[in-house]
């Protein structure tokens, strides 16, 4: 069985924070917390360490297709 440490994502990989639910991209690791930034952009917010993991196969798809959904609607 895997840990948490081996699964949890790095920087720039998308993240689960299970105590808001809220998945995002990883953007640093200071301590015991991560810092992570909404998929459409914005004001990252800061989660404890041992609550960030890697998302499942569908949070993952669903983030993914809301940033093309979002590049779609303005124009990218």
């Amino acid at each position: 069985m895997a840990t948490n440490q081996q699964t949890r994502p790095g920087i720039g990989e998308l993240a689960k924070d299970t105590a808001s639910g809220r998945i995002g991209v990883v953007m640093g690791e200071v301590g015991a917390r991560v810092q992570i930034r909404p998929v459409g952009g914005g004001v990252e917010w800061d989660a404890l360490l041992a609550n960030v993991v890697a998302p499942t196969a569908r949070e993952e798809l669903s983030a993914r297709l809301a940033i093309r959904n979002g590049n779609s609607r303005d124009g990218l």
